[in-house]
C-alpha cells in the first residue's frame, strides 16, 4: 500500500535564500534579485498544523510523488476533492492518496492512487477512517551532498 512517515517540524528558523530565475529552456541572463525566500513564510501557513512526512512507496508517482520524497502537510487545510491526503484507514496507519469526493452522497467516499498498480479504496465505515492533512508541498533531493 506504501507508507508515509510523520515528522513535526521546527518552521520558526528562518533560512533566507537569494531569488534567481532558472532556465528550463534556453539559457538566459541571470539577474539576481534582491527578493528572498524564506522558507517558514513563503510555504508554512500554519507552523502549529504542519508537520513533515517522508514518503515510502510508489503509489503516487503519477502525481509527481516519489519514494523517498518529503512532503509538507498542513492539518489546518481543508481538504477538497481532488486533494492529496494523508489519511488514516481502518487500523492500517497513515497512506497519501487523491481524495474522490464524488460518490459522497452515496454514502461512500474513495481513496485514490496516482499509480495504476494500485486499487482504489472506498471508505464506507467513517468511524475508521481519518483525513489526518493535506500535503501542500513536495520536497525531492536530486543529489545528496
Amino acid at each position: 500500500m506504501g507508507n508515509i512517515k510523520i515528522i513535526k517540524g521546527v518552521f520558526d528558523t528562518k533560512l533566507e535564500l537569494e531569488h534567481a530565475e532558472v532556465a528550463a529552456g534556453f539559457p538566459i541572463n541571470i539577474d539576481y534579485s534582491h527578493e528572498t525566500l524564506d522558507f517558514n513564510r513563503d510555504y508554512i501557513k500554519h507552523p502549529e498544523a504542519s508537520f513533515y512526512g517522508d514518503v515510502e512507496g510508489d503509489s503516487m508517482i503519477d502525481a509527481g510523488i516519489f519514494d523517498g520524497d518529503r512532503v509538507i502537510i498542513d492539518r489546518a487545510v481543508e481538504p477538497h476533492d481532488g486533494s492529496i491526503v494523508v489519511a488514516w484507514w481502518g487500523g492500517e496507519g497513515f497512506t497519501m492518496k487523491y481524495l474522490d469526493l464524488t460518490h459522497k452522497n452515496e454514502g461512500y467516499i474513495e481513496l485514490r492512487p496516482a499509480n495504476d498498480e494500485y486499487p482504489v479504496f472506498k471508505i464506507d465505515t467513517p468511524e475508521y477512517f481519518e483525513v489526518w492533512g493535506v500535503v501542500i508541498h513536495v520536497i525531492r533531493t536530486l543529489e545528496k551532498i
